[in-house]
């Protein structure tokens, strides 16, 4: 199957490009022109796989980029927003996915597969949660096959929060804890959720359905620092701090670069309340996550 996918040189992008392709699809990435060399060489079939300069902020770019195609893989997202840059939650998120979503329409495109985030829906605090909520009902509204998935907490090669807690933990031995380390986490495997987004695009079942998607075992943030510590064989003494100190200095300084990305994650994670109900639709094990650590 030709599938064009976007965000394809991100952390989750590489995964299911992997996987497309080891699948025998042929996959048509849609990058930036300042991203095209970081698929150089994306596996050992990477002859199958298109590369097309487009960006998705500029719908102009996108005319005629998925003709062809029978499904469309959008993954493209941002953590924080940096608004010096012009990057945020509304431009990325919301704006973005209507230009994938419409030019999908324009294009014939038969399946449409999407990536949310957990967390996601009406009422939501954060505008993370927010946008993302709004990108889901678009879809949903186009008239277009869809599916849309919304991860928990995704580890990985190159993730943005498990390696980050690992590098911590690795500099010293007290490690911050933003809150009393109580709230709850659900990770998952980035080839799981990999091979999630590939079944789905010739699985009937998964047609017009949301998936939340969430590792089998619930770990509290103190018991996640310690499953982390475990695997890179570290002792380690938390430091709890008072959500209520903490948020307004996040605030402040999330929209600079320099700002330690961990502490905008926790304190968004730990502010934005997540749903009672989880699927553990994917493999996942305490000892899976001890095994992936020391590599770091």
């Amino acid at each position: 199957m030709k599938v064009c996918i976007t965000g394809s040189t991100g952390f989750v992008g590489k995964g299911i490009l992997s996987q497309l392709l080891a699948a025998g699809h042929e996959p048509r990435c849609l990058v930036r022109q300042t991203s095209a060399g970081k698929l150089a060489g994306s596996g050992p079939v990477s002859g199958k796989m298109e590369v097309v300069e487009a960006d998705v902020t500029r719908s102009e770019t996108l005319t005629g980029k998925m003709d062809g195609c029978e499904a469309v893989i959008h993954l493209v997202g941002i953590i924080r927003e940096i608004p010096r840059l012009g990057i945020s939650f509304e431009r990325l998120h919301y704006e973005a996915s209507k230009n994938v979503i419409d030019e999908a329409r324009r294009a014939g495109v038969k399946r449409f597969l999407h990536m949310s985030a957990l967390g996601s829906r009406a009422g939501a605090v954060s505008k993370y949660h927010q946008t993302k909520y709004r990108a889901e009902q678009y879809l949903i509204q186009s008239g277009l096959n869809y599916t849309i998935f919304r991860p928990s907490l995704i580890f990985g090669p190159e993730d943005k929060s498990i390696n980050l807690f690992a590098k911590m933990i690795k500099s010293a031995p007290i490690v911050p804890v933003i809150g009393d380390g109580k709230n709850l986490f659900q990770p998952v495997a980035l080839e799981n959720v990999a091979q999630g987004f590939v079944n789905a695009l010739t699985c009937a079942q998964a047609e017009n359905k949301i998936y939340e998607v969430a590792g089998p075992e619930r770990m509290s943030n103190d018991e996640l620092l310690d499953t982390i510590a475990g695997g890179l064989r570290r002792k380690i003494i938390k430091l709890h701090q008072p959500v209520a100190l903490v948020r307004p200095m996040v605030r402040l300084m999330e929209r600079f670069s320099f700002f330690p990305l961990i502490s905008y994650l926790c304190c968004r994670r730990i502010t934005q309340a997540m749903p009672s109900r989880s699927l553990p639709t994917c493999k996942l094990s305490l000892s899976a996550l001890r095994m992936a650590l020391p590599a770091i």
